[in-house]
């Protein structure tokens, strides 16, 4: 099944547009490095604004990587890109962390980290384990050192998880090959990807940009993923907002090869719109759903694989309307053919973090891949000779083919309700909220995760410990505010 939006002829078109933005307006980059190694290429530069000819675009689009695999520290746990697969993340990190549906909010702490990966291990419809915690008692530049250690202590998946700067990028690499055992391993099974966000409208950041030179040595995958909101950093119009998405995103791809030629890049799609009655960000309006197919349709046409943002809700708990936009977005951004999808696990628009929304949000997932699955058709499926035996006015309840066959034939939900009405009383009438809350403690209380190598794990507390000591990470409080 694939679902589309576009036309060729309209691909193009808002491809070129694009491309003029590139060569006419340009962006603008605040690093001087970078800025020079682009002017090297042949990129126009005047002060901190850079301009790139279609040439140049072409040029670096063709250096970049398009396929690439992430491998968990368990290493039959993989996420392909690139490669037809879909693959489902939890979100990164968010400032605050939700107990339970209509409950009130607290700051994220490192321990969030460790339950979250423990969730997000058990569920297998959940390719990347995403941090979901930013924990707020640490410094900024120190926090995805800590958040990293926990991810690797709790979780066999590969991960994601908020990068900050240089320094700290540094600590990363270093817990990277740690867990590998050399550089050539970090780099042929990496274990994560950064995500390079580009300021809407048209503007990279010092810090995202400037971190890529010390991930470049482990060839890191760089997944490039500007949030244009429509109406307000981006023209109030789809195509507007594709466009200048779509410009920013190559733009990203070019200051990533121009740092690390031949890195893998991910085409991040993630462009949303505003609500002009709230004043606030739109993560799962109508509008998501066309964002997410066109921009899957732009990334694809460039050879890559895409990120988009789907399955997520404006809901604050999983209830119907969570459902509803978690279902529909999610069903046809899959069916469009992207490689990622997430963040998974957010309450609203990055409202705070919820273990019972990802459990929801894990049974859309499981539903959307049942969908997608592959029917086969042959003797076996038709069953001529099945239907003939049982004949005008018979039943096929009691026959062997139907025991052989309903177990992968049929779909079987984990949270949702198929119960006869009364007996769904008796049992306590529960909500899918409730029942997701239940799944969450339930996993908690029963998953074991596979620990990390006892060496390994000594290895990490070392380097732990020594950004600890580095006042160029535990400083950052002052520099941050």
């Amino acid at each position: 099944m694939r679902v589309s939006l576009f036309g060729a002829a309209d691909l193009d078109r808002m491809h070129h547009a694009a491309l003029i933005t590139l060569e006419q307006v340009g962006f603008d980059l605040p690093h001087e490095e970078t800025r020079g190694r682009l002017a090297d290429l042949g990129a126009r530069t005047d002060g901190s604004r850079v301009r790139l000819s279609t040439e140049l675009a072409d040029r670096c689009l063709a250096m970049a990587g398009k396929t690439f695999t992430l491998h968990g520290r368990d290493e039959a746990r993989l996420a392909e890109f690139g490669m037809g697969k879909r693959n489902y993340n939890s979100i990164a990190g968010e400032a605050l962390w939700v107990e339970e549906p209509g409950g009130p909010r607290r700051y994220c702490r490192l321990d969030d980290v460790g339950a979250a990966a423990r969730l997000g291990d058990a569920l297998p419809g959940i390719t990347i384990v995403g941090a979901m915690a930013d924990p707020q008692e640490l410094p900024p530049s120190a926090r995805c050192i800590h958040v990293l250690a926990e991810l690797m202590r709790n979780t066999t998946k590969p991960v994601l998880f908020w990068f900050s700067d240089r320094a700290s990028a540094r600590y990363v690499c270093d817990m990277l090959i740690a867990l590998r055992g050399s550089d050539t391993e970090a780099i042929e099974r990496p274990y994560t990807y950064h995500l390079l966000e580009p300021i809407s409208p048209l503007r990279f950041p010092h810090d995202g940009v400037d971190l890529l030179y010390e991930t470049a040595r482990l060839r890191m995958p760089i997944a490039v993923g500007p949030m244009a909101q429509m109406g307000v950093s981006a023209p109030c119009t789809i195509a507007g907002t594709m466009v200048q998405e779509h410009a920013e995103i190559l733009a990203g791809i070019c200051v990533v090869q121009a740092i690390a030629p031949g890195t893998p890049v991910c085409y991040g799609g993630i462009c949303h719109a505003l609500d002009m009655c709230t004043t606030q960000m739109i993560f799962s309006g109508p509008e998501q759903a066309l964002f997410g197919v066109g921009m899957t349709e732009m990334g694809k046409r460039l050879g890559l694989p895409v990120y988009i943002n789907v399955g997520l809700t404006d809901a604050k708990r999983p209830d119907a309307q969570a459902g509803l936009e978690v279902g529909i977005t999610l069903m046809l951004g899959a069916a469009a053919g992207a490689d990622v999808f997430g963040h998974l696990g957010i309450s609203g628009v990055d409202q705070a973090s919820s273990l019972d929304m990802l459990v929801m949000q894990h049974e859309a997932v499981r539903y959307v891949e049942s969908v997608l699955r592959d029917v086969e058709i042959s003797d076996r499926t038709i069953g001529l000779d099945e239907v003939a035996e049982v004949g005008p006015g018979g039943s096929f309840l009691d026959r062997f083919h139907t025991v052989r066959n309903f177990r992968r034939e049929l779909w079987f939900p984990e949270v949702m309700d198929r119960m006869f009405y009364e007996p769904w009383r008796e049992a306590g009438s529960w909500s899918l909220e409730q029942v997701c809350q239940e799944r969450a403690r339930q996993i908690a209380a029963s998953h074991m995760v596979a620990p990390l190598d006892e060496s390994v794990d000594h290895e990490i507390t070392r380097i732990v410990e020594a950004a600890d000591r580095d006042p160029a990470i535990m400083g950052s409080a002052d520099r941050h505010g």
